[in-house]
């Protein structure tokens, strides 16, 4: 067989695949709208959203949760695309947790000791670690479908970043739910949450993203 004639058969038989950014975009679309209609059929809202919304500190919820989905999806772009230098991304990453900890040193200066227990355990601290992993299980699924249109060299890292991406997005809807809006709870049981889903992704990319 002719080298031409080699080339177009293997073209020919490979399997289609979409362009990395705009699988990405499709995937975080889908995965918004899987967590959207969880959120709104099986969770809703908080009661109090509208007066809550006149607050920095419940403000503050979807600032933080989408730092973190903005700039891990600007990661995950560099990080599927082999040889591609991760830049100034691996530093934006650092934005949310250092949103959190300014916020948390904040809170701490403005708030008695005597109240810091409290706002830490919150009232829904078993609800923050099972619904933002449920949440975000249908944004993880279809970044990780996602990234398998890319190279990742590191697949491991990449389902982790893309379980921040997914984090992120679930989030972001249940902080329209959850009723405890001081940031030592965010920095505690969003970060756990969070890194529920990170280890799930750091898995499943191991197992799927190989190449």
């Amino acid at each position: 067989m002719k080298t031409d004639d080699l080339i177009t058969a293997l073209a020919q038989d490979a399997p289609v695949r979409w362009r990395l950014g705009r699988a990405v975009a499709a995937a975080m679309a889908g995965g918004a709208v899987v967590a959207g209609v969880i959120f709104f059929t099986g969770i809703g809202v908080r009661p109090d959203a509208m007066q809550a919304a006149m607050t920095i500190r419940y403000l503050f919820k979807f600032v933080v949760t989408l730092a973190l989905a903005v700039t891990a999806t600007g990661l995950i772009l560099h990080l599927a695309r082999p040889g591609v230098p991760l830049g100034a991304w691996r530093w934006a990453l650092l934005a949310a947790p250092l949103l959190l900890a300014v916020a948390v040193a904040l809170e701490m200066m403005a708030m008695p000791m005597s109240s810091w227990g409290a706002r830490w355990i919150g009232t829904n601290a078993r609800w923050c670690l099972t619904l933002i992993p449920l949440m975000a299980l249908g944004p993880l699924a279809l970044l990780l479908w996602a990234l398998r249109q890319g190279a990742p060299r590191h697949p491991g890292r990449a389902g982790a970043v893309a379980g921040l991406v997914a984090s992120g997005i679930a989030a972001t809807f249940y902080a329209a739910h959850c009723p405890d809006d001081s940031p030592f709870f965010v920095a505690t049981w969003y970060t756990l949450a969070t890194g529920i889903v990170v280890l799930i992704g750091t898995l499943a990319g191991r197992r799927w993203l190989r190449w």
